[in-house]
């Protein structure tokens, strides 16, 4: 008997043979020499080998073998030799095995976990081939323990890292790949965690993460040296540990704390039951992070940064977890360091669709997805519109019309804006133009066009207006450039220089939001600045006519008279009612725009205002 899941192998039919010549004596005497020598080296060889018949029961063993599993040779025939080389325990090294058995297959090899009779275990080679001229087999096993105990050390200190002992990414990464890809055991209805563990499942099918950096490493490593920064890590490490070990909803084996470079760790919680265990785990990080770490001397403190995400592993791939993970703490970071942030797929949302504006805003000027709406700006006094403000549309193929603040952004942070201002630059100077000749008798209006300060420093804006001047015919003294107050304010060298020629040149300088930024007045003297257009929050204190703002009223009122004072001219924006209107011009304000006149509009509808009668006020 074999003692194989599927009993003994059972021996072919017998082959017929032909009639062999008889042997002569004498090779009669060579053949027994030679099988003599074969028994012997079979005995004495170190490798250890036993003889199988077709029936994989063990007919002889050598003594290395009995050394090896821990008994005489001689106790291992009549043995199945499956058992003892614990052939049956997979279907596939069984049906190899039987195929050797049965002359189908040449030979194979695997590498087994075996039993010695005192209990320990070791790691074996095994390899089944048939025996030539004959109908057994050889089973020969050899110890690789210690190459299995190399290799352990090698893998240990290859998936480590040396500096805190903890694993490294790439062990992070394998047992994040071995997590989502179990599925979860299936849980009754009426099942509660506690009766769920107890039970000895503790699948949920769900995956936590813990992404943290401490805040500020770089500063201990740039000043007390990179020894004591990798104690710092190491210290960290053991508190991190420590946080996962004490973790009350760990599973046998714990949570997984890695280091994946640098001063970033992570805390992987396999079967999470939801974002209350992460959120609780990020704050007893950072509980333990507070206390100083004393360091040979050296008494330090440190905060981190963690963004958290859980949720369910199915359909999750590790790249997506890590994006979620990375993500959010990019948040904790904005958000103010030293806190958790819990991943939000709204928030996901809106910086994905900043992503895909960010992506598609360069290709979108060549496309043609611009356009220029414009609002007019009317004179207080008599209601004449004098001159009106470009504001750029997105026409989005994917998002639709988008207003400015959706992509004015973004354009300044990767550079596309200096691309994008000359194109509205162009566009609504090209416009003006266009409308003065259409209206010749009529008073030509000016255009007054936004520039962000990074067309200043990354452009040579003075070049560009003088050309496009040029280009479209405009008179100078019709282009009007806003400039926001705390772009204006402090400049020197070459911005400064930039908006004295383009001065020079007969453009009016304006500072749009005036008021909320540095309000330094003492600049207003020294920069070539036309106009002032006083932010929209000024305005609003005058809405109520019945419980107006009186300080509104006076700031106004002080800003009007100190701008006139100064040769500027003033702009009120959100002009909304025809009491704020009334107001403004009992002020002095100059000129008002908002939507007590018009909202943004396109050109056609300017071009039938220009020559009307005054808009109300």
């Amino acid at each position: 008997m074999s003692g194989t899941p599927e009993g003994p192998v059972h021996p072919e039919p017998a082959e017929t043979h032909t009639a062999e010549p008889a042997l002569t004596e004498r090779d009669a005497g060579r053949r027994e020499a030679e099988l003599s020598d074969y028994r012997a080296a079979f005995r004495v060889a170190r490798l250890a080998m036993a003889l199988v018949d077709r029936d994989g029961v063990v007919v002889a063993a050598n003594d290395s073998l009995g050394a090896l599993l821990g008994t005489e040779a001689g106790a291992l025939r009549e043995q199945a030799a499956a058992d003892l080389a614990d052939l049956a325990s997979d279907g596939r090294t069984w049906h190899a095995y039987r195929e050797v058995l049965r002359g189908r297959r040449s030979r194979f090899r695997c590498t087994r976990r075996l039993k010695h009779a005192d209990g320990r275990s070791l790691w074996a080679e095994v390899t089944v081939a048939p025996v030539p001229g004959d109908r057994r087999v050889l089973l020969s096993i050899a110890d690789i323990s210690d190459r299995r105990e190399l290799q352990a050390r090698l893998r240990h200190l290859q998936m480590h890292d040396p500096v805190t002992r903890l694993p490294n990414r790439a062990l992070f990464f394998e047992r994040l790949a071995a997590a989502l890809e179990e599925p979860a055991a299936p849980r009754e209805p009426h099942e509660s965690h506690e009766s769920y563990e107890s039970y000895g499942y503790g699948r949920t099918g769900r995956i936590g993460l813990c992404y943290l950096d401490l805040d500020g490493f770089k500063a201990v490593n740039d000043t007390l040296g990179h020894r004591v920064g990798d104690r710092l890590l190491a210290a960290v490490a053991g508190r991190l540990t420590e946080c996962a070990d004490s973790d009350g909803y760990t599973r046998s084996g714990g949570h997984l704390v890695a280091r994946l470079g640098g001063d970033e760790f992570a805390i992987l919680v396999e079967d999470s039951t939801g974002t209350e265990q992460l959120t609780d785990l990020a704050r007893s990080v950072l509980d333990a992070l507070q206390e100083p770490f004393d360091l040979a001397g050296q008494r330090l403190s440190v905060s981190a940064s963690i963004g958290v995400v859980e949720r369910s592993g199915r359909g999750t791939t590790a790249t997506a977890l890590m994006q979620a993970a990375d993500t959010t703490l990019y948040w904790a970071k904005a958000d103010g360091k030293a806190r958790w942030t819990l991943f939000d797929p709204e928030r996901n949302a809106h910086r994905m669709t900043r992503q895909a504006l960010s992506s598609t805003l360069r290709p979108a000027v060549e496309d043609g997805e611009f356009a220029l709406e414009y609002q007019p700006l009317v004179d207080l006094a008599d209601g004449a519109v004098r001159g009106v403000e470009a504001l750029v549309r997105w026409h989005h193929p994917q998002f639709g019309p988008l207003p400015p603040n959706r992509f004015i952004g973004i354009a300044e942070e990767d550079g596309s804006i200096v691309e994008l201002g000359r194109w509205i630059l162009r566009t609504a100077c090209r416009q003006a133009r266009q409308w003065q000749k259409d209206h010749p008798r009529e008073r030509p209006l000016f255009v007054s066009v936004n520039v962000a300060v990074r067309q200043v420093w990354d452009s040579d804006l003075v070049a560009d207006v003088a050309g496009i001047l040029a280009e479209t015919g405009l008179a100078p003294h019709l282009l009007q450039l806003e400039l926001t107050e705390s772009a204006v304010m402090g400049s020197a060298g070459r911005p400064l220089q930039a908006l004295q020629a383009l001065s020079d040149m007969g453009v009016r300088i304006a500072i749009d939001d005036f008021g909320t930024g540095y309000s330094n007045l003492a600049y207003l003297s020294r920069l070539p600045v036309s106009v002032l257009k006083l932010d929209g929050s000024f305005v609003r204190g005058f809405q109520d006519e019945e419980h107006a703002n009186a300080a509104d009223e006076l700031i106004v009122e002080a800003l009007v008279r100190l701008a006139h004072r100064l040769g500027l001219t003033v702009t009120a924006e959100c002009v909304e009612t025809a009491g704020q209107a009334s107001r403004l011009r009992r002020i002095g304000c100059d000129t008002g725009q908002g939507w007590l006149y018009s909202r943004a509009v396109t050109p056609e509808r300017i071009a039938e205002l220009i020559g009307t009668e005054p808009l109300p006020a």
